[in-house]
């Protein structure tokens, strides 16, 4: 009897405390970001995570410049894990499409890039479109890529010779969603 109340009380005490705890803030801040992509007023992080996997580019013939060619982005193909590295969706396209692994997912308008360090593709916002489904996508209003390591153009070069031919590099970056508060 006494066990019993002593695991009683300490049950008590317990969910008192974590009563009392300030909610977990998100790890993730956009103070430092260009003002260009970061996310307006009045929208919080719903989910962060982390993007791993290929960008596709097509050598093609620049469209106004005859006899000049170039790397054209095609799409991602990539996995989205959460912060412990679990994978919780994945992304990919054409259109550019995140789906959450409960089968809910978005595409999204680009409103801003902002450059990066070398080698990286940019920083980037998008305003989500409604979500298709229900689930995590649900009431999704923006996603900001940031963090992004690699994913640029191939550096061999684009030419009459490979045109048609496409490359595949790898890139992360982090992609945060925010949800209306």
């Amino acid at each position: 009897m006494m066990i019993r109340t002593a695991i009683a009380l300490a049950a008590v005490s317990l969910v008192a405390a974590c009563g009392t705890m300030a909610p977990m803030a998100p790890t993730y801040s956009q103070a430092a970001l260009p003002a260009t992509v970061q996310v307006p007023a009045g929208n919080k992080v719903s989910m962060e995570t982390v993007g791993v996997g290929d960008i596709t580019y097509e050598c093609r013939a620049k469209a106004a410049a005859a006899g000049e060619f170039e790397w054209v982005f095609v799409g991602p193909d990539a996995r989205l894990l959460d912060r412990s590295g679990r994978q919780v969706g994945k992304y990919y396209g054409p259109p550019a499409t995140w789906e959450s692994a409960d089968g809910s997912k978005l595409t999204a308008v680009q409103l801003a890039v902002a450059p990066n360090v070398a080698g990286s593709i940019p920083l980037q916002l998008v305003k989500a479109n409604p979500a298709m489904g229900a689930g995590a996508m649900q009431g999704v209003t923006f996603i900001q890529r940031v963090d992004t390591r690699g994913g640029v153009a191939p550096a061999t070069p684009c030419t009459a010779a490979t045109l048609g031919s496409k490359q595949v590099v790898k890139y992360q970056a982090d992609y945060i969603f925010y949800k209306a508060m």
